[in-house]
């Protein structure tokens, strides 16, 4: 009898061990080796031997002897197919405001390998975040705007002809406009005509098609990755020390989110504060055909993790906020995923009724909350009991934990191949939010 207790209970801890590791970025090997770069300010790629400029009208490969250098507005444009070479580098330029938009029916291949990614960054010698524009993705799946929408208001001195090249959306959820695998974005995000800025990665109307894999966004001055309708699948995604929101998702946008990575910075953040994860239905109630969906949202395995060594000060400084904002009319269903180290973790918009109709639009189970002052809050609320006897029900196996970074993840000293997995053995599974 006692030996077969002392072997359900080595089963019950390695089934513990299980479910820990299961929570946040998974992987047998760590994911992020060979292809990020988290210290990208002193690559040197050279000087560029080939220049983009205009409209790219005809089919076109980017090879990797050549450096190419990104002037202006470039639009690859109609049926046009833009192919690049895994190990491309290509420079955004900086006086001009190089941005690359690939058009509604266009498509773009880049499909980059673990070993030799493709790159998007500065020309500048000193990189700082917002050296140049950044990549656009159109297509023609739907949003819940009345009508399409249009991007034509990001470009600074955009030729009249070019207006056609920035409409977005459709009706074609399946659409396919191509492939970003083992991709790189470092200092994007211009400031742009209005005063906002240019994204990392936007995708505008992207279908469920595109493969959209393993792709990083680093040091951008504007959102790393916005996503506005269409039915988007992000794997594998990192955004790391953005001045604005991490993961943006808008305009009744249908997308998941898998096996994904926000790392924020106290010292890299707009004046308007940033999130890792922004759900919202609308920028303007006006504009939106409420018959429509409104943005959902499934984000599994995600690590969201703010980089603070003086979390309390950095609090008391307005230097950290929420780590997830939900808006009216928008839903989320997040699991397995680990939140540590803001202010508060969550924050629903004020607009949304306390019920149990909108709360189960907003699903948090099997998290781990670590190291966050306050878990779950409504916006201009301080006092989140209904929220917390909600979520911290032990039927939503939600986790609560006051443990260090070092403590809480392999290895975030290791400058070359940071570890941003779980350290299972120093985490303890308790209910208690205390």
């Amino acid at each position: 009898m006692k030996r077969i207790t002392q072997i359900m209970m080595l089963l019950l801890l390695i089934g513990s061990a299980s479910a820990q590791q299961e929570k946040g970025i998974i992987g047998t090997e760590n994911w992020l080796d060979n292809w990020t770069d988290f210290y990208p300010k002193n690559a040197d790629y050279g000087e560029p031997s080939q220049i983009l400029i205009g409209n790219i009208t005809q089919d076109t490969k980017l090879s990797k002897r050549d450096t190419y250098l990104l002037q202006g507005n470039v639009f690859v444009t109609d049926s046009t197919t833009l192919t690049i070479e895994p190990g491309t580098v290509i420079i955004g330029d900086f006086e001009t405001k190089g941005s690359l938009t690939i058009a509604k029916g266009a498509t773009i291949i880049a499909e980059g390998l673990e070993t030799d990614p493709i790159i998007f960054t500065s020309n500048r010698s000193v990189k700082k975040a917002g050296d140049w524009g950044g990549l656009i993705i159109l297509g023609d799946a739907p949003t819940n705007k009345f009508g399409n929408g249009s991007v034509a208001s990001m470009y600074s001195n955009l030729d009249p002809a070019s207006y056609r090249f920035t409409n977005y959306g459709g009706e074609n959820t399946n659409s396919n406009s191509g492939i970003l695998k083992y991709v790189r974005i470092e200092y994007a995000g211009k400031k742009r005509r209005g005063g906002e800025n240019f994204d990392g990665l936007l995708l505008a109307s992207v279908g469920n098609e595109t493969v959209l894999e393993n792709i990083m966004v680093s040091h951008c001055a504007g959102d790393s990755f916005e996503i506005l309708g269409g039915e988007v699948n992000l794997l594998k995604a990192v955004s790391y020390k953005s001045n604005s929101n991490d993961f943006k998702f808008n305009l009744g946008s249908q997308s998941r989110l898998d096996n994904s990575l926000a790392i924020r910075s106290p010292y890299a953040t707009s004046s308007n504060g940033a999130r890792c994860l922004e759900i919202t239905s609308y920028d303007k109630k006006e504009e939106v055909d409420f018959t429509k969906p409104g943005t959902s949202v499934i984000a599994k395995n995600m690590t969201m993790f703010n980089s603070s060594e003086d979390l309390s000060s950095h609090i008391k400084m307005g230097l950290i906020k929420e780590a997830v904002f939900i808006g009216e009319n928008a839903s989320l269903d997040m699991n397995k995923s680990v939140i540590s180290g803001f202010n508060p973790a969550v924050i629903l918009d004020d607009k949304i009724t306390i019920n149990q109709e909108n709360l189960e639009k907003i699903k948090f189970v099997d998290m781990y909350f670590n190291n966050c002052n306050g878990n779950i809050f409504k916006e201009y609320n301080s006092n989140n009991e209904d929220l917390e006897n909600w979520y911290g029900n032990r039927s939503f196996y939600n986790v609560y934990a006051k443990s260090q970074n070092s403590e809480t993840f392999i290895d975030l000293k290791n400058k070359r191949r940071p570890d941003f997995r779980l350290r299972i053995n120093k985490i303890i599974a308790a209910n208690s939010k205390n």
